[in-house]
């Protein structure tokens, strides 16, 4: 389309090219308008694609670059994270895992395998029990086959049972509570508050209730704390009341039928437990002569009082005072000779209105017998 076609045209045939192009006001135009109008538009097509060319490849390379650049990105960080994810459920794993295996792990240093089940328990004082215990990898893997669908649910617990009659292993046996453990231990303190005669259990607890017992201990008794006694109230170290402690944890009962305590006490103190037996001789099946001359034991003794009386009173024994503790109690160390003795205690008030008395009698008869030989064969 030209200026010289167009002005050939007449009126009517530009009219007729301004509406198909769609001049605006067309039909209000003179020839010349219509025909400037008309050269405008031809020029306008012609910019038009050139432009639009060039938009178009910028809209496609800035196409091409969303869908490339930021989709390797957000790629990248998805992996990351999602690797994340997967290292942190499997160390939520292990460690779950970790403290539910009761199994007991030793020293590279030892030379000697774990081969049995086997839990202790032991009397530290009125209020505290010592539980010890070893556990081997293979009773782990048969508690876990015998819970089944339950192990995934299944706790690792320390049940104390309180005996009732006296009787071990019995009906009269009850659930005073269960101790929640973990593995990477292999002891544990358990506090009493009451007089308590009881044993404990190592094993799984499902939620359903169902108890998978790995080991039982032996049966130990609580000694009582009477008011105002303070005397061993607080053990210090096992090695200075090992033997107290061996014999509260029923070391010396014929009750318990089990050689592990005596065991786990040896192999801790470095020496046997209990009385001595026989020597074995060293020729002949000689006999130990009996020996001669005065006995190497010999033996004194002492006795405690203790009491409670009115806070402030004035306390004396034999005359002499008494220290009284700020809560009315206390506590005397006598010597007790060999013969009859009467003590008088009186306690007196505060302001020295009342006034009471206890007369304590006692007697002390030691006897020493004759030293003799034991025989032993070697």
């Amino acid at each position: 389309m030209t200026l010289a076609s167009l002005r050939e045209k007449p009126v009517r045939d530009l009219a007729r090219l301004a509406k198909q192009h769609g001049v605006a006001g067309w039909h209000a135009m003179r020839k010349d308008q219509l025909i400037r109008a008309l050269v405008r538009k031809a020029k306008a097509r012609q910019t038009v694609p050139a432009a639009a060319h060039s938009a178009a490849a910028v809209l496609m390379v800035q196409t091409m670059l969303k869908r490339s650049v930021p989709t390797v990105s957000t790629g990248s960080a998805a992996s990351r994270r999602q690797a994340v994810i997967s290292q942190r459920i499997q160390e939520a794993r292990e460690h779950l895992a970790k403290a539910k295996n009761l199994a007991t792990a030793r020293p590279e240093t030892s030379r000697s395998s774990l081969t049995r089940d086997k839990i202790v328990l032991m009397v530290r004082g009125p209020h505290w029990l010592h539980a010890f215990w070893e556990v081997t990898p293979r009773s782990i893997a048969r508690a876990q086959a015998a819970l089944g669908q339950e192990w995934h649910g299944a706790r690792p617990v320390l049940r104390v049972l309180e005996i009732e009659n006296g009787m071990q292993a019995s009906s009269s046996e009850r659930v005073n509570r269960d101790i929640n453990v973990h593995g990477g231990v292999k002891n544990w303190f358990i506090d009493v508050r009451n007089p308590l005669r009881c044993r404990v259990e190592i094993g799984y607890l499902a939620a359903s209730g169902r108890f998978q017992s790995l080991a039982r201990s032996n049966t130990v008794s609580t000694p009582s704390v009477p008011h105002g006694d303070t005397l061993d109230a607080h053990w210090g170290e096992i090695v200075g009341d090992s033997e107290k402690i061996y014999a509260m944890s029923g070391g010396f009962s014929t009750e318990n039928n089990s050689s592990e305590i005596q065991e786990l006490f040896e192999e801790r103190l470095k020496r046997p437990m209990g009385p001595p037996t026989a020597r074995r001789a060293s020729v002949d099946n000689a006999r130990l002569s009996h020996p001669t001359g005065t006995s190497p034991l010999e033996v004194e003794a002492e006795m405690i009082i203790y009491g409670v009386t009115q806070v402030g009173s004035y306390v004396t024994l034999q005359g002499e005072p008494v220290k009284v503790q700020p809560d009315g109690t206390f506590r005397i160390r006598v010597d007790l000779p060999n013969k009859r003795q009467v003590l008088p205690l009186v306690a007196s008030t505060a302001d020295g209105v009342e006034q009471q008395t206890v007369v304590i009698a006692i007697e002390r008869n030691t006897k020493t017998m004759e030293p003799f030989g034991r025989e032993s064969l070697i």
